[in-house]
Protein backbone atom coordinates (compact mmCIF):
# COMPACT_ATOMS: atom_id res chain seq x y z
CA UNK A 1 0.00 0.00 0.00
CA UNK A 2 1.12 3.57 -0.67
CA UNK A 3 1.95 5.93 2.16
CA UNK A 4 -1.17 7.46 3.73
CA UNK A 5 0.62 10.82 3.71
CA UNK A 6 -0.14 11.06 -0.01
CA UNK A 7 -3.66 12.10 0.99
CA UNK A 8 -2.21 15.33 2.40
CA UNK A 9 -1.13 16.35 -1.13
CA UNK A 10 -4.83 16.77 -2.05
CA UNK A 11 -6.32 19.78 -0.25
CA UNK A 12 -9.93 19.00 -1.24
CA UNK A 13 -9.86 15.76 0.75
CA UNK A 14 -9.29 17.60 4.03
CA UNK A 15 -12.89 18.63 4.52
CA UNK A 16 -16.19 17.38 5.88
CA UNK A 17 -19.23 16.61 3.76
CA UNK A 18 -22.57 16.56 5.56
CA UNK A 19 -20.74 16.51 8.88
CA UNK A 20 -18.45 13.57 8.01
CA UNK A 21 -14.85 13.42 6.77
CA UNK A 22 -14.89 13.16 2.98
CA UNK A 23 -14.29 9.75 1.42
CA UNK A 24 -13.89 10.35 -2.31
CA UNK A 25 -14.55 7.21 -4.35
CA UNK A 26 -15.35 8.71 -7.75
CA UNK A 27 -11.93 9.03 -9.36
CA UNK A 28 -13.02 7.12 -12.47
CA UNK A 29 -15.24 10.14 -13.22
CA UNK A 30 -12.53 12.66 -12.33
CA UNK A 31 -9.56 12.54 -10.01
CA UNK A 32 -8.67 15.09 -7.38
CA UNK A 33 -5.70 17.41 -7.91
CA UNK A 34 -2.54 17.50 -5.81
CA UNK A 35 -1.15 20.81 -4.60
CA UNK A 36 1.75 20.38 -7.05
CA UNK A 37 -0.64 20.65 -10.01
CA UNK A 38 -2.63 23.49 -8.45
CA UNK A 39 0.61 25.43 -7.90
CA UNK A 40 1.75 24.82 -11.48
CA UNK A 41 -1.49 26.31 -12.80
CA UNK A 42 -1.27 29.22 -10.40
CA UNK A 43 2.35 29.88 -11.37
CA UNK A 44 1.50 29.97 -15.08
CA UNK A 45 -1.42 32.37 -14.68
CA UNK A 46 0.36 34.48 -12.07
CA UNK A 47 3.74 34.87 -13.77
CA UNK A 48 3.91 33.41 -17.30
CA UNK A 49 0.49 33.94 -18.86
CA UNK A 50 0.92 34.56 -22.59
CA UNK A 51 0.05 33.00 -25.91
CA UNK A 52 2.46 30.47 -27.38
CA UNK A 53 4.48 30.17 -30.59
CA UNK A 54 3.52 33.58 -31.98
CA UNK A 55 5.55 36.13 -30.03
CA UNK A 56 9.21 36.82 -29.42
CA UNK A 57 8.83 38.49 -26.03
CA UNK A 58 9.94 36.87 -22.78
CA UNK A 59 6.50 35.85 -21.49
CA UNK A 60 5.64 34.29 -24.84
CA UNK A 61 8.85 32.29 -24.77
CA UNK A 62 8.19 31.11 -21.20
CA UNK A 63 4.67 30.03 -22.08
CA UNK A 64 5.89 28.23 -25.20
CA UNK A 65 8.62 26.46 -23.23
CA UNK A 66 6.05 25.31 -20.66
CA UNK A 67 3.59 24.13 -23.31
CA UNK A 68 6.09 22.27 -25.46
CA UNK A 69 7.88 20.98 -22.36
CA UNK A 70 4.59 19.36 -21.34
CA UNK A 71 4.40 17.68 -24.74
CA UNK A 72 7.82 16.12 -24.16
CA UNK A 73 6.66 14.88 -20.74
CA UNK A 74 3.68 13.20 -22.38
CA UNK A 75 5.94 11.65 -25.01
CA UNK A 76 8.09 10.06 -22.33
CA UNK A 77 5.04 9.09 -20.27
CA UNK A 78 3.64 6.92 -23.07
CA UNK A 79 7.01 6.22 -24.77
CA UNK A 80 6.07 7.71 -28.12
CA UNK A 81 8.89 7.92 -30.65
CA UNK A 82 8.51 11.66 -31.20
CA UNK A 83 6.66 14.71 -29.90
CA UNK A 84 5.23 14.94 -33.42
CA UNK A 85 3.02 12.01 -32.41
CA UNK A 86 1.57 13.83 -29.37
CA UNK A 87 -1.45 16.05 -30.10
CA UNK A 88 -3.04 18.11 -27.33
CA UNK A 89 -6.84 18.03 -27.41
CA UNK A 90 -9.74 18.74 -25.04
CA UNK A 91 -9.90 15.13 -23.92
CA UNK A 92 -10.48 11.53 -24.90
CA UNK A 93 -13.82 12.32 -26.54
CA UNK A 94 -12.32 14.93 -28.88
CA UNK A 95 -9.41 12.65 -29.70
CA UNK A 96 -11.62 9.70 -30.66
CA UNK A 97 -13.90 11.92 -32.71
CA UNK A 98 -10.85 13.29 -34.53
CA UNK A 99 -9.74 9.81 -35.55
CA UNK A 100 -13.24 8.93 -36.73
CA UNK A 101 -13.72 12.18 -38.64
CA UNK A 102 -10.27 12.52 -40.17
CA UNK A 103 -8.88 9.00 -40.61
CA UNK A 104 -12.25 7.26 -40.83
CA UNK A 105 -13.82 9.33 -43.58
CA UNK A 106 -10.68 9.13 -45.71
CA UNK A 107 -10.21 5.39 -45.39
CA UNK A 108 -13.61 3.69 -45.01
CA UNK A 109 -16.25 2.92 -47.60
CA UNK A 110 -19.40 0.86 -47.90
CA UNK A 111 -19.05 -2.67 -46.56
CA UNK A 112 -15.91 -2.01 -44.54
CA UNK A 113 -16.05 -2.98 -40.86
CA UNK A 114 -15.50 -1.15 -37.58
CA UNK A 115 -15.10 -3.44 -34.55
CA UNK A 116 -15.71 -2.42 -30.93
CA UNK A 117 -17.06 -4.14 -27.78
CA UNK A 118 -20.20 -3.99 -25.63
CA UNK A 119 -18.21 -2.49 -22.73
CA UNK A 120 -17.24 0.74 -24.50
CA UNK A 121 -17.89 4.22 -23.15
CA UNK A 122 -20.32 6.23 -25.27
CA UNK A 123 -17.36 8.30 -26.51
CA UNK A 124 -16.01 5.15 -28.13
CA UNK A 125 -19.36 4.11 -29.60
CA UNK A 126 -21.12 7.14 -31.03
CA UNK A 127 -18.27 8.40 -33.29
CA UNK A 128 -18.13 4.96 -34.91
CA UNK A 129 -21.93 4.77 -35.22
CA UNK A 130 -21.87 8.10 -37.04
CA UNK A 131 -18.95 7.06 -39.22
CA UNK A 132 -20.75 3.85 -40.19
CA UNK A 133 -23.90 5.78 -41.13
CA UNK A 134 -21.95 8.31 -43.20
CA UNK A 135 -19.73 5.83 -45.05
CA UNK A 136 -21.87 2.72 -45.29
CA UNK A 137 -19.44 0.78 -43.11
CA UNK A 138 -20.65 -1.99 -40.79
CA UNK A 139 -20.31 -1.62 -37.01
CA UNK A 140 -19.60 -4.95 -35.28
CA UNK A 141 -19.33 -5.89 -31.59
CA UNK A 142 -17.10 -8.46 -29.92
CA UNK A 143 -19.21 -10.47 -27.48
CA UNK A 144 -18.10 -10.46 -23.83
CA UNK A 145 -17.52 -13.46 -21.63
CA UNK A 146 -19.80 -14.02 -18.64
CA UNK A 147 -17.38 -12.27 -16.27
CA UNK A 148 -17.07 -9.21 -18.52
CA UNK A 149 -13.72 -10.08 -20.07
CA UNK A 150 -12.73 -10.49 -23.72
CA UNK A 151 -11.84 -13.83 -25.26
CA UNK A 152 -9.11 -13.63 -27.90
CA UNK A 153 -10.90 -16.42 -29.75
CA UNK A 154 -13.96 -14.19 -30.11
CA UNK A 155 -11.72 -11.31 -31.12
CA UNK A 156 -10.35 -13.50 -33.93
CA UNK A 157 -13.86 -14.55 -34.93
CA UNK A 158 -15.08 -10.94 -35.17
CA UNK A 159 -12.17 -9.21 -36.93
CA UNK A 160 -12.01 -10.06 -40.65
CA UNK A 161 -10.20 -8.87 -43.76
CA UNK A 162 -13.03 -6.34 -44.21
CA UNK A 163 -12.22 -4.76 -40.85
CA UNK A 164 -10.56 -1.38 -41.18
CA UNK A 165 -10.75 -0.01 -37.61
CA UNK A 166 -10.71 -1.75 -34.23
CA UNK A 167 -11.36 0.57 -31.27
CA UNK A 168 -11.34 -0.80 -27.72
CA UNK A 169 -10.96 0.64 -24.24
CA UNK A 170 -7.83 -0.42 -22.34
CA UNK A 171 -9.70 -0.54 -19.02
CA UNK A 172 -13.46 -0.63 -18.55
CA UNK A 173 -14.89 2.26 -16.53
CA UNK A 174 -17.70 -0.04 -15.33
CA UNK A 175 -16.34 -3.56 -15.06
CA UNK A 176 -12.74 -2.65 -14.32
CA UNK A 177 -11.71 -5.20 -16.97
CA UNK A 178 -8.15 -4.79 -18.23
CA UNK A 179 -8.20 -5.76 -21.89
CA UNK A 180 -5.31 -7.51 -23.72
CA UNK A 181 -4.62 -4.58 -26.03
CA UNK A 182 -1.27 -5.76 -27.33
CA UNK A 183 -2.71 -9.11 -28.46
CA UNK A 184 -5.81 -7.49 -29.98
CA UNK A 185 -3.59 -5.03 -31.85
CA UNK A 186 -1.62 -7.92 -33.32
CA UNK A 187 -4.84 -9.57 -34.54
CA UNK A 188 -6.09 -6.29 -36.03
CA UNK A 189 -2.82 -5.74 -37.89
CA UNK A 190 -2.89 -9.27 -39.29
CA UNK A 191 -6.07 -8.26 -41.11
CA UNK A 192 -4.76 -4.85 -42.19
CA UNK A 193 -6.86 -2.90 -39.67
CA UNK A 194 -5.69 -0.06 -37.44
CA UNK A 195 -5.98 -0.23 -33.64
CA UNK A 196 -7.46 2.68 -31.66
CA UNK A 197 -7.17 2.57 -27.86
CA UNK A 198 -9.37 4.46 -25.41
CA UNK A 199 -6.93 4.80 -22.51
CA UNK A 200 -8.98 7.22 -20.39
CA UNK A 201 -9.17 4.72 -17.52
CA UNK A 202 -5.71 3.27 -18.10
CA UNK A 203 -3.38 6.28 -18.26
CA UNK A 204 -3.96 7.29 -14.60
CA UNK A 205 -3.25 3.81 -13.28
CA UNK A 206 -0.98 1.77 -15.60
CA UNK A 207 2.39 2.24 -17.22
CA UNK A 208 1.62 2.72 -20.92
CA UNK A 209 4.14 2.03 -23.68
CA UNK A 210 2.62 2.74 -27.09
CA UNK A 211 5.58 1.19 -28.88
CA UNK A 212 5.14 -2.11 -27.05
CA UNK A 213 1.37 -2.02 -27.56
CA UNK A 214 2.02 -1.13 -31.22
CA UNK A 215 -1.38 0.59 -31.35
CA UNK A 216 -1.98 3.13 -34.10
CA UNK A 217 -3.89 5.69 -32.03
CA UNK A 218 -4.34 6.12 -28.28
CA UNK A 219 -6.39 8.72 -26.40
CA UNK A 220 -6.57 9.82 -22.77
CA UNK A 221 -7.72 12.73 -20.58
CA UNK A 222 -5.78 14.78 -18.07
CA UNK A 223 -8.53 15.23 -15.48
CA UNK A 224 -8.64 11.53 -14.60
CA UNK A 225 -4.89 11.47 -13.83
CA UNK A 226 -4.53 14.37 -11.36
CA UNK A 227 -4.43 16.97 -14.15
CA UNK A 228 -6.84 19.79 -15.07
CA UNK A 229 -10.09 19.39 -16.96
CA UNK A 230 -10.22 20.37 -20.61
CA UNK A 231 -6.89 18.82 -21.65
CA UNK A 232 -6.23 15.46 -23.24
CA UNK A 233 -3.94 13.70 -25.67
CA UNK A 234 -4.25 11.96 -28.99
CA UNK A 235 -1.25 9.79 -29.77
CA UNK A 236 -0.94 8.66 -33.37
CA UNK A 237 1.75 7.02 -35.43
CA UNK A 238 3.55 9.68 -37.43
CA UNK A 239 2.92 8.22 -40.87
CA UNK A 240 -0.83 8.02 -40.18
CA UNK A 241 -1.05 11.55 -38.79
CA UNK A 242 0.92 12.94 -41.71
CA UNK A 243 -1.65 11.52 -44.12
CA UNK A 244 -4.65 12.83 -42.18
CA UNK A 245 -6.40 16.14 -42.73
CA UNK A 246 -7.20 18.46 -39.80
CA UNK A 247 -10.88 18.79 -38.89
CA UNK A 248 -10.55 22.17 -37.15
CA UNK A 249 -9.22 25.14 -39.09
CA UNK A 250 -7.98 28.59 -38.10
CA UNK A 251 -5.00 30.20 -36.47
CA UNK A 252 -1.97 28.29 -35.19
CA UNK A 253 -2.46 25.27 -37.46
CA UNK A 254 -1.67 27.05 -40.74
CA UNK A 255 1.53 27.48 -42.68
CA UNK A 256 0.39 29.80 -45.49
CA UNK A 257 -3.04 31.30 -46.17
CA UNK A 258 -3.94 32.65 -49.59
CA UNK A 259 -7.24 33.95 -50.87
CA UNK A 260 -8.41 30.55 -52.08
CA UNK A 261 -5.93 27.96 -50.79
CA UNK A 262 -4.09 27.33 -47.54
CA UNK A 263 -1.43 24.93 -46.31
CA UNK A 264 -0.97 23.42 -42.88
CA UNK A 265 1.85 23.41 -40.37
CA UNK A 266 3.78 20.22 -39.76
CA UNK A 267 2.97 17.81 -36.94
CA UNK A 268 1.82 18.14 -34.24
CA UNK A 269 0.54 21.69 -34.71
CA UNK A 270 -1.65 21.08 -37.76
CA UNK A 271 -4.19 19.43 -35.43
CA UNK A 272 -4.08 22.21 -32.80
CA UNK A 273 -6.06 25.04 -34.36
CA UNK A 274 -6.59 28.28 -32.44
CA UNK A 275 -5.04 29.25 -29.14
CA UNK A 276 -4.14 25.91 -27.59
CA UNK A 277 -4.91 24.66 -24.09
CA UNK A 278 -1.76 26.16 -22.62
CA UNK A 279 -2.50 26.08 -18.90
CA UNK A 280 -4.09 22.65 -19.23
CA UNK A 281 -1.00 21.22 -20.90
CA UNK A 282 1.27 22.71 -18.25
CA UNK A 283 -0.99 21.29 -15.53
CA UNK A 284 -0.96 17.89 -17.23
CA UNK A 285 2.84 18.03 -17.33
CA UNK A 286 2.88 18.71 -13.59
CA UNK A 287 0.50 15.80 -13.02
CA UNK A 288 2.79 13.48 -14.98
CA UNK A 289 5.75 14.64 -12.87
CA UNK A 290 3.74 13.86 -9.74
CA UNK A 291 2.59 10.41 -10.85
CA UNK A 292 6.04 9.39 -12.04
CA UNK A 293 7.62 10.49 -8.77
CA UNK A 294 5.30 8.09 -6.94
CA UNK A 295 5.58 5.44 -9.66
CA UNK A 296 2.86 4.00 -11.90
CA UNK A 297 3.79 0.46 -10.87
CA UNK A 298 3.30 1.38 -7.21
CA UNK A 299 -0.04 3.05 -8.00
CA UNK A 300 -1.25 -0.01 -9.91
CA UNK A 301 -0.30 -2.37 -7.05
CA UNK A 302 -1.97 -0.08 -4.52
CA UNK A 303 -5.22 -0.05 -6.47
CA UNK A 304 -5.22 -3.80 -7.06
CA UNK A 305 -4.79 -4.31 -3.32
CA UNK A 306 -7.61 -1.88 -2.55
CA UNK A 307 -9.94 -3.46 -5.10
CA UNK A 308 -9.24 -6.92 -3.71
CA UNK A 309 -9.81 -5.71 -0.15
CA UNK A 310 -13.02 -3.96 -1.18
CA UNK A 311 -14.43 -6.97 -3.02
CA UNK A 312 -13.71 -9.24 -0.05
CA UNK A 313 -15.43 -6.88 2.38
CA UNK A 314 -18.36 -6.04 0.10
CA UNK A 315 -18.98 -9.71 -0.70
CA UNK A 316 -19.91 -10.19 2.95
CA UNK A 317 -22.99 -7.97 2.47
CA UNK A 318 -26.09 -10.04 1.67
CA UNK A 319 -27.90 -8.94 -1.47
CA UNK A 320 -24.95 -7.05 -2.96
CA UNK A 321 -23.97 -7.92 -6.54
CA UNK A 322 -20.50 -7.08 -7.88
CA UNK A 323 -19.97 -6.84 -11.64
CA UNK A 324 -16.87 -7.70 -13.64
CA UNK A 325 -13.89 -10.01 -13.08
CA UNK A 326 -13.46 -11.18 -9.49
CA UNK A 327 -9.70 -11.56 -9.76
CA UNK A 328 -8.16 -8.21 -8.67
CA UNK A 329 -5.17 -8.86 -10.95
CA UNK A 330 -7.50 -8.82 -13.96
CA UNK A 331 -9.20 -5.55 -13.11
CA UNK A 332 -8.44 -1.95 -12.28
CA UNK A 333 -9.12 -0.25 -8.96
CA UNK A 334 -12.89 0.09 -9.07
CA UNK A 335 -15.88 -1.94 -7.93
CA UNK A 336 -19.27 -1.60 -9.62
CA UNK A 337 -22.21 -3.03 -7.70
CA UNK A 338 -25.91 -3.02 -6.88
CA UNK A 339 -27.83 -3.56 -3.67
CA UNK A 340 -30.95 -5.69 -4.12
CA UNK A 341 -34.19 -3.66 -4.23
CA UNK A 342 -32.36 -0.33 -3.77
CA UNK A 343 -31.86 1.96 -6.76
CA UNK A 344 -28.21 2.98 -7.27
CA UNK A 345 -29.15 6.66 -7.02
CA UNK A 346 -30.66 5.99 -3.60
CA UNK A 347 -27.52 4.13 -2.56
CA UNK A 348 -25.35 7.04 -3.64
CA UNK A 349 -27.60 9.56 -1.89
CA UNK A 350 -27.49 7.78 1.45
CA UNK A 351 -23.71 7.29 1.16
CA UNK A 352 -23.33 11.00 0.42
CA UNK A 353 -25.23 11.79 3.62
CA UNK A 354 -22.35 9.99 5.34
CA UNK A 355 -19.65 11.89 3.43
CA UNK A 356 -18.94 9.09 0.93
CA UNK A 357 -18.88 10.05 -2.76
CA UNK A 358 -19.60 7.27 -5.27
CA UNK A 359 -20.99 7.38 -8.81
CA UNK A 360 -24.45 6.07 -9.73
CA UNK A 361 -26.08 5.75 -13.13
CA UNK A 362 -25.29 4.14 -16.47
CA UNK A 363 -21.71 5.52 -16.49
CA UNK A 364 -21.98 6.53 -20.17
CA UNK A 365 -22.20 2.83 -21.02
CA UNK A 366 -25.84 2.07 -21.78
CA UNK A 367 -25.13 -0.87 -24.12
CA UNK A 368 -23.15 -2.46 -21.30
CA UNK A 369 -26.01 -1.84 -18.85
CA UNK A 370 -28.30 -3.70 -21.26
CA UNK A 371 -25.77 -6.55 -21.39
CA UNK A 372 -25.72 -6.59 -17.55
CA UNK A 373 -29.54 -6.59 -17.58
CA UNK A 374 -29.85 -3.52 -15.38
CA UNK A 375 -30.55 0.16 -16.01
CA UNK A 376 -27.90 1.53 -13.67
CA UNK A 377 -25.25 0.59 -11.11
CA UNK A 378 -23.28 2.20 -8.31
CA UNK A 379 -19.50 2.45 -8.62
CA UNK A 380 -16.70 3.00 -6.12
CA UNK A 381 -13.44 3.87 -7.84
CA UNK A 382 -10.11 4.11 -6.06
CA UNK A 383 -6.94 6.08 -6.67
CA UNK A 384 -3.56 6.62 -5.07
CA UNK A 385 -5.02 8.77 -2.25
CA UNK A 386 -7.52 6.15 -1.07
CA UNK A 387 -6.90 3.78 1.84
CA UNK A 388 -8.40 0.68 3.44
CA UNK A 389 -10.03 3.07 5.92
CA UNK A 390 -12.01 4.52 2.99
CA UNK A 391 -13.12 1.03 2.03
CA UNK A 392 -14.19 0.31 5.60
CA UNK A 393 -16.24 3.52 5.60
CA UNK A 394 -17.86 2.45 2.32
CA UNK A 395 -18.76 -1.00 3.64
CA UNK A 396 -20.16 0.52 6.84
CA UNK A 397 -22.16 2.98 4.74
CA UNK A 398 -23.54 0.20 2.55
CA UNK A 399 -24.66 -1.76 5.59
CA UNK A 400 -26.38 1.36 6.94
CA UNK A 401 -28.00 1.96 3.55
CA UNK A 402 -29.35 -1.58 3.48
CA UNK A 403 -30.79 -1.22 6.98
CA UNK A 404 -32.26 2.19 6.17
CA UNK A 405 -34.23 0.92 3.19
CA UNK A 406 -35.19 -2.24 5.03
CA UNK A 407 -36.85 -0.08 7.69
CA UNK A 408 -38.43 2.21 5.07
CA UNK A 409 -39.92 -0.71 3.21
Amino acid sequence: MLNKEIRNHFPILNQEINGHPLVYLDSAATSQKPVQVIEALDNYYRWNNSNVHRGVHTLGNKATDGYEGAREKVRKFINAKSTEEVIFMRGTTTALNTVAESYGHANLSEGDEIVITHMEHHSNIIPWQQLAKETGAVLKYIDLEEDGTLSLDKVRETITDRTKIVSIMYVSNVLGTMNPIREITEIAHQHGAIMVVDAAQAAPHLKIDVQKLNCDFLAFSGHKMCGPTGIGVLYGKKDLLNNMEPIEFGGEMIDFVGLYESTWKELPWKFEGGTPIIAGAIGLGAAIDYLEEIGLDAIERHEHDLAGYAMDKMSEIDGLTIYGPRDPEKRAGLVTFNLDDVHPHDVATVLDMNGIAVRAGHHCAQPLMKWLECSATARASFYLYNTTDDVDRLVEGLRSTKEYFKDVN
